[in-house]
C-alpha cells in the first residue's frame, strides 16, 4: 500500500491525543466532549476533513440533535422526581395485587424495558431504576440472582430500541444499514422477549 500519506499520519495522531484524552482526560480537566471536539478541529485544521464533509453526515446530525434532546429531558425527569415516583406507584400497585413472584418478575422486567423510551442513556436508566426494580422483585419474592440477571439481561436488550436508546445504538443506525421506520417496527415484540426469559427460567 506504500509509506503513509500525510492525511493519514494526521489522522493516527488526532485518534491517539482522541482515545488518549477520552481516556485520561479527567486527570486533566478535558471532558470526554472537549476531547471529542478537539479531534474533530485538528482533522478540519489539517485538511483531512472539510466542513462539507461534517455537513453532509445528515443521519449524525439527527442523531446529536435527539441526543441532545433526550439526555436533557431525561436528566430533568429524574431530578424532577418523575422517575423515583413511576417507579414507587408501580411498587405500590404491584404490592397490592398480591401477584405471585414470577409474574412480578415478568411485569417488573416489562416495566423496566418500556421506561427506557424516556431514558436516552443506559447508564442513567440502570442508576435511577435497576436498584428499585430489583427491591420490588425481592420484596415479592423474586429470588435475587434471578431478579438480577434478568434486569442485566433487560438493560443490554434495550439498547437497541431507538437510535437514542444508548452511545452505541446511534453508529448502528448512522451507519444506515436500516432507517428508523423499520427499526421501530422490529422492536415491537422486544418487551415480550425479556418476559419470556423470565417466565422461562
Amino acid at each position: 500500500m506504500g509509506p503513509p500519506s500525510r492525511d493519514e499520519k494526521i489522522m493516527v495522531g488526532t485518534m491517539a491525543l482522541a482515545v488518549f484524552l477520552w481516556v485520561f482526560g479527567d486527570a486533566f480537566g478535558v471532558p470526554s466532549v472537549l476531547a471529542a471536539m478537539i479531534g474533530l478541529c485538528m482533522l478540519l485544521l489539517g485538511g483531512v476533513l472539510q466542513w462539507s464533509d461534517c455537513l453532509g453526515e445528515k443521519s449524525a446530525w439527527d442523531t446529536l440533535m435527539w441526543f441532545a434532546v433526550l439526555v436533557g429531558m431525561s436528566g430533568q425527569l429524574n431530578s424532577l422526581g418523575l422517575v423515583a415516583f413511576v417507579s414507587d406507584s408501580i411498587a405500590g400497585a404491584l404490592k397490592a395485587l398480591h401477584l405471585s413472584w414470577p409474574l412480578v418478575a415478568v411485569l417488573m422486567n416489562g416495566a423496566y424495558f418500556a421506561m427506557h423510551y424516556i431514558f436516552a442513556s443506559q447508564t442513567a436508566h440502570v442508576g435511577a431504576l435497576l436498584a428499585a426494580c430489583l427491591g420490588v422483585m425481592c420484596a415479592a419474592g423474586v429470588p435475587p440472582v434471578l431478579g438480577t440477571l434478568t434486569l442485566a439481561y433487560t438493560t443490554n436488550l434495550f439498547g437497541a430500541i431507538t437510535h437514542y436508546s444508548s452511545g452505541q445504538a446511534a453508529v448502528y443506525y448512522g451507519a444506515g444499514y436500516t432507517d428508523l421506520p423499520t427499526t421501530f417496527k422490529m422492536v415491537r415484540g422486544m418487551p415480550c422477549v425479556a418476559g419470556c426469559v423470565v417466565r422461562d427460567s
